[in-house]
């Protein structure tokens, strides 16, 4: 498995159950990255979507505790291991955790590759992603030119667990 994330300079990845910022290239990648794969999130994150409807043209997986939660165009879980089993079906490079913080924080023991876009800049924020630079089983393998976005300048980073 595989993650996708958006960060902030304290790793800061949202508040009140939204994302800090859009910035268009980050989405572009979002999009490029995971269309025709299988996103892994949690409930509260289908809540930031558009008409919060599953993601068009990925297999959307969310993971609920909730007995009664259902979702059309979704597969919902309740359970690691039901997603664990479920995801062998697919190419590990092929399932995307797209959050948010729990589902980030339970999913990254096992995910090989993390796909970072670092923001330069601190927000005030109610949700963080894993300080993968204090980590020793992460290492930074990728690194993108500097983009703008405005005044905000970010760069797309990849991150390897370290065998």
């Amino acid at each position: 498995m595989r993650i996708i994330v958006a960060a902030d300079e304290n790793w800061a990845i949202g508040k009140g159950g939204q994302l800090l910022v859009s910035i268009p290239e980050d989405q572009r990648l979002f999009r490029r990255e995971t269309e025709g794969k299988v996103v892994v999130f949690g409930r509260r994150t289908l809540d930031t979507f558009p008409a919060k409807q599953p993601l068009a043209n990925r297999t959307n997986i969310i993971l609920s505790r909730d007995p009664d939660f259902k979702v059309k165009g979704a597969l919902v879980l309740r359970s690691l291991e039901e997603l664990f089993e479920e995801t062998k079906k697919y190419p590990p490079e092929d399932v995307y955790v797209i959050g948010g913080e729990s589902v980030y924080r339970q999913l990254l023991p096992h995910c090989d590759m993390v796909q970072l876009t670092k923001i330069d800049y601190s927000y005030e924020a109610d949700a963080h992603f894993p300080d993968l630079d204090a980590d020793p089983e992460w290492k930074l393998t990728g690194e993108s030119e500097e983009g703008t976005y405005f005044d905000l300048e970010y760069r797309f980073l990849r991150y390897e667990r370290v065998h």
